[in-house]
């Protein structure tokens, strides 16, 4: 051996060991328990359930439904999807998939016509609006449905931050019911928009946005259940076609599809003015709209593409197109993962954390918020 090839074994010597620790540490990240985000869609014409991967917008399996799929809900846990499957020829059901095993664990029968669903907080309840007339209260231990609250077209569903109250849009009634969830019973009506539709709560619970069927949105303040704002989202006012409203985590934006003109609409909710349209291309039949923890993109179901489409939120276009089954209708995104130790921030792990505690800029923010945490 040379004396000139100490210099060349020592690099040598450093490059393996740099090889070796940066592998260690990518294959602790690989084993880290980090929830992967999901989107799961509904394909009420292949019996199925899409599953993306948001990493790479590929689809990573199709799980088999015993039904005619049209929304997804996932449990805030993340553990579990339920599906509502609801067609003219069949009453309908509720599929529930475990999210670890992409498997149907449970189907609920006990529901009439199901359409979309909402948890409270704790995911102990699950609130089940139908076409027959009913709201449904499931207790998502058992799978059994514990209520049954008698209402006349209920449609949207949603629950506000704390749980002591639901949101229930009414098609043709034009009105929001208000349902206290201590006793499930109504304790407010509030007029909106021509043909109320479905509704989402922003984040912090302060607004309900009704997406009506006539090309409006109705904005209702939750403090005095009264609306505040009427916003037009079609160019005629007129839209007559399903529109879903889906939010922003830090609630700045709101995604609005509609069906009839084909677009997707952004509102700022600052304003509650239509800020951006985006396109979704000639029959595509914009209907499902899902936003990820980190706000950065949205996916839009087309209905008529069989496709999803993924938007950045940043630019407001379309980044990628991802095939999925036939007549897909609702979409719904795994919830961040929970929050423990600040291991959990690191590489890269503060991405996948959101409401309430995010998302946070970058590591150091997550880490803060674990060493301050009570």
């Amino acid at each position: 051996m040379t004396h000139n090839s100490t210099p060349h074994l020592r690099r040598l010597a450093l490059t393996m060991t740099c090889a070796f620790l940066l592998l260690s540490g990518l294959t602790g990240a690989m084993t880290k328990a980090y929830a992967q985000t999901r989107a799961y869609v509904a394909n009420n014409s292949d019996h199925s359930v899409s599953v993306i991967d948001t990493a790479t917008n590929s689809v990573v399996t199709t799980i088999p439904i015993d039904g005619f799929p049209l929304e997804v809900s996932i449990t805030p846990d993340g553990t579990r999807a339920y599906v509502t499957n609801s067609a003219v020829s069949d009453t309908g059901s509720i599929s529930v998939i475990d999210t670890a095993s992409n498997t149907v664990i449970a189907t609920i029968s006990s529901v009439s016509f199901p359409f979309l669903i909402a948890f409270t907080p704790d995911g102990a309840r699950a609130y089940v609006t139908g076409f027959g007339n009913s709201v449904f209260v499931i207790d998502t231990g058992t799978n059994a449905v514990i209520a049954t609250i008698p209402l006349l077209f209920p449609r949207g569903v949603a629950v506000t931050p704390d749980g002591t109250r639901v949101y229930i849009a009414h098609d043709v009634l034009n009105i929001v019911s208000v349902i206290d969830t201590a006793t499930n019973t109504v304790i407010a009506t509030i007029p909106v928009g021509e043909g109320a539709f479905r509704l989402a709560l922003t984040p912090d619970g302060t607004r309900a946005y009704v997406a009506n069927r006539q090309g409006s949105v109705s904005v209702i303040d939750t403090a005095t259940n009264t609306v505040i704002a009427t916003i037009a989202t079609a160019a005629s006012g007129i839209s007559v076609s399903d529109q879903v409203v889906a939010f922003t985590p830090d609630g700045t934006r709101a995604y609005v599809s509609d069906q009839l003109v084909d677009k997707v609409f952004v509102i700022d909710t600052a304003t509650n003015t239509v800020i951006a349209t985006i396109p979704m291309g000639t029959l595509a039949l914009p209907i499902g709209v899902a936003v990820t923890n980190d706000g950065s993109r949205v996916y839009v179901v087309n209905q008529g593409f069989g496709t999803v489409s993924v938007i950045d939120a940043t630019t407001n276009t379309i980044i990628a197109t991802t095939p999925v089954g036939s007549n897909p209708f609702g979409i719904a995104i795994t919830p961040p993962a929970a929050l423990k130790t600040k291991d959990d921030c690191k590489t890269g792990g503060y991405k996948n954390f959101g409401p309430p505690v995010g998302p946070f800029k970058n590591q150091g923010q997550c880490i803060k918020f674990v060493l301050n945490a009570p």
